[in-house]
């Protein structure tokens, strides 16, 4: 029997109190920055089209079902400021935010339709989300309708647990620490669609902002903000040129679009300008 001598100390690498410390987290930071990379080398995957968007954005259907629901269960007149009169107004702005989550799911059924379509060898262009619900699940499942690859880069939250089913198999991942599942979104990133969302949503639209306006990022980037309706009730860009805050020609840095055909026929412009004329990229 092959038995280890009762003073014969662990190896280190195996050592999982160790492993788990304070002293070994940039150990755990460099698993983080080194295993994704060679999962993306094995499944050949070359670059990404990152969708992000609220994780709170359910189906059309879904959305109508739980307001009915919640309107059958209250009486007719209720207090705004109350506890039923919150939810109630919850469930209405779900049903008003649902069509984004059809969208971006048939956005992402067709631009995997199309780089599927590329003579290429490698896999490129493959939808990229955070994996979890709302419309991280909507870009995952239209990726899947179409019957392509899918990214999902998940990250441990209490209230939300594990990768989404539509996300592929060997292409998710779960991440604990935010810079380094941040670093992932960009590294492979060829371009950004962004939905409505919240301060998560908008802590990576201004982080990959500033990394362009800043060139950081030199690589060409576009960027799309789906809904007009949502972009210009929740931030003004023009108040920041006012302000001063940032250059005119900063505006130019994303494009405003509503529709999904308009958001494919710009982004498949784009990449193939920027990336597939002439072996680019």
């Amino acid at each position: 029997m092959n038995t280890r001598p009762l003073n014969e100390p662990p190896k280190a690498y195996k050592n999982i109190d160790f492993l788990n410390s304070s002293a070994a987290r940039k150990i755990r930071v460099l698993c983080e920055m080194t295993e994704p990379e060679d999962r993306f080398k094995r499944e050949r995957v070359e670059d990404t089209i990152v969708m992000f968007g609220s994780a709170r954005i359910r189906p059309p259907e879904e959305a109508k079902a739980a307001l009915a629901t919640l309107e059958k269960s209250l009486p007719a007149e209720v207090d705004p400021k109350s506890p039923d009169g919150l939810a109630l107004r919850r469930a209405r702005a779900g049903v008003k935010a649902a069509p984004y989550y059809t969208a971006a799911m048939d956005l992402a059924e067709k631009v995997t339709r199309w780089s599927k379509d590329l003579q290429d060898r490698r896999h490129r262009f493959i939808v990229c989300s955070g994996g979890g619900p709302g419309i991280m699940e909507a870009a995952n499942r239209g990726a899947a309708k179409a019957a392509g690859l899918s990214v999902g880069l998940g990250i441990s939250l209490p209230f939300e647990q594990g990768i989404n089913e539509y996300v592929s198999r060997e292409l998710g991942f779960e991440f604990h620490y935010f810079f380094v599942r941040k670093y992932w979104f960009m590294y492979l990133a060829k371009a950004l669609i962004v939905f409505p969302g919240g301060f998560g949503t908008m802590d990576e639209l201004f982080e990959t902002l500033t990394l362009i306006q800043t060139r950081k990022i030199t690589k060409p980037m576009p960027i799309v903000l789906f809904g007009s309706e949502f972009w210009n009730d929740i931030l003004n860009f023009e108040k920041f040129i006012e302000w001063g805050v940032i250059s005119p020609e900063d505006i130019g840095l994303f494009r405003i679009i509503d529709s999904v055909d308009e958001a494919y026929e710009f982004l498949v412009a784009e990449l193939t300008k920027n990336h597939l004329t002439n072996h680019a990229g």
